[in-house]
């Protein structure tokens, strides 16, 4: 996935925002908490950050590709960095945004999901 694709995906759901901020990163958010981010690689290859279930941490954290995410995941949060990947992880990725979308969103109080149309 390159970041266009990234991009257009997260912009596809729900209540969504973006910034452009931490060093150029593409930052999206969901009532305003931060569920992906696009950057953060120093080699100039495409890396992508997304929050994950504990679950799922586990698993991504020993595969091929993936590792916890520079920063957040040395503070205890629960987010992996895809930084190596082909197409073929495409779905793989459009999955883990989606969830971690849904993770954030699911973590805003009920009234805050209510005025963003969430449920």
């Amino acid at each position: 996935m390159d970041y266009q694709a990234f991009n257009d995906l997260c912009a596809s759901l729900p209540a969504t925002s973006h910034v452009v901020q931490w060093g150029n990163s593409e930052v999206w958010k969901v009532g305003g908490k931060v569920f992906a981010v696009g950057g953060w690689q120093k080699n100039n290859q495409p890396a992508f950050t997304f929050k994950t279930s504990d679950y799922h941490f586990d698993l991504l954290s020993e595969e091929p590709g993936y590792r916890p995410a520079p920063y957040l995941a040395s503070r205890g949060f629960k987010w992996i960095q895809q930084y190596d990947a082909g197409p073929a992880q495409d779905d793989a990725l459009t999955y883990y945004l989606t969830e971690s979308h849904r993770i954030v969103a699911a973590g805003l109080s009920k009234k805050r999901q209510r005025e963003l149309g969430l449920l």
